[in-house]
């Protein structure tokens, strides 16, 4: 993989918290940022129109059955792309190249199109296409 990349650089970075509410609070009166989707009780996507940051609650049920790297506070790293064709392609040259394939090719709610892999360290990296992004200036 030493070809440069379609991407157009890190879109997002996900934190997991104890209350989403209270993140999101922290976030927007210390940092200015705005609620840019909020698609449900334990997630929250804020933005400063330059970084975004996207929150996602922990599970509050008993979690000793969950792997300790799923419990750490970085959810993952978003990477953008500029079309789901150069998601595909990124996902078929990762898969040649042996990269551990956390979440299948997938299209979400909000019309964007992923897939997750882990770096060599398992932290979780979602190679993204994200249609909104395309429609600002």
């Amino acid at each position: 993989m030493d070809k440069p990349r379609k991407n157009w650089g890190l879109r997002h970075v996900a934190l997991r918290v104890k209350d989403v509410r209270v993140s999101q609070r922290f976030y927007e009166e210390l940092f200015g940022m705005k609620v840019v989707w909020n698609p449900d009780p334990e997630n929250v996507y804020l933005s400063t129109g330059m970084d975004n940051l996207a929150l996602h609650q922990y599970p509050q049920e008993d979690v000793s059955h969950v792997a300790p790297s799923h419990l750490h506070p970085l959810d993952h790293l978003g990477f953008l792309m500029a079309s789901p064709q150069d998601v595909e392609e990124f996902f078929q040259e990762a898969t040649q190249q042996g990269v551990t394939i956390v979440k299948p090719l997938r299209k979400h709610r909000d019309g964007s199109f992923s897939f997750y892999l882990a770096d060599p360290d398992q932290n979780t990296i979602q190679i993204l296409y994200e249609p909104t992004v395309m429609l600002q200036p």
